[in-house]
């Protein structure tokens, strides 16, 4: 009688080990796909701010040393609430408009968060432009950048923003960094 109270005992714990680990699946799925719709709707259900919702703008550059940082600047121009949340996309565009180097590098800064916007309301993110005669002629191979092609995060089209400075015309230095968008 003992034996047979201890393999029933051993049976019900490997049952329950296996519907607490199903159990446990379960709510790790449906916190993946709660968060994924919080990601694609915002938390208080407002949509993404596409480009098309947008003015990009950039504001006026503060020197440090070997590099300037400006406030990239995204403006909410609909009457509808949209949110922000992540690193938006930034290269350096030459004059017939291809891409200059290397995409901007994420700058851990500020951590990324939702940014509602309502209307008028603007958010920005901190661009720091690295000055390209810091890195040798070889690997950079110095151009003028006319602008910026910027993409909000999460949104596919890109705003073009015009801004003149010496860039990297070659993939590899990372002379652009940006932060994750924030209040501001």
């Amino acid at each position: 009688k003992g034996e047979s109270f201890m393999s029933i005992s051993a049976h019900a714990v490997r049952r329950a080990v296996v519907a607490v680990a199903a159990s446990g699946a379960a709510v790790l799925s449906m916190t993946a796909a709660s968060a994924a719709a919080h990601h694609e709707r915002g938390l208080a259900g407002t949509p993404i701010c596409s480009v098309a919702r947008l003015r990009v703008s950039v504001g006026p550059g503060s020197g440090t040393a070997g590099a300037v940082v400006y406030p990239l600047r995204f403006t909410n121009l609909t009457r509808v609430t949209c949110h922000l949340n992540g690193y938006p996309g930034v290269a350096a565009v030459g004059r017939h408009g291809h891409q200059l180097g290397s995409p901007a590098s994420r700058d851990t800064l500020f951590r990324p968060r939702f940014v509602t916007l309502r209307r008028g309301a603007t958010a920005h993110a901190d661009l720091t432009i690295e000055e390209a005669g810091n890195f040798p002629s070889r690997a950079c191979r110095m151009r003028t950048a006319v602008g910026l092609r910027v993409y909000p995060p999460a949104s596919r089209g890109a705003a073009f923003v015009r801004l003149t400075f010496a860039a990297c015309s070659r993939r590899g230095p990372s002379y652009l960094h940006v932060t994750a968008v924030h209040r501001g």
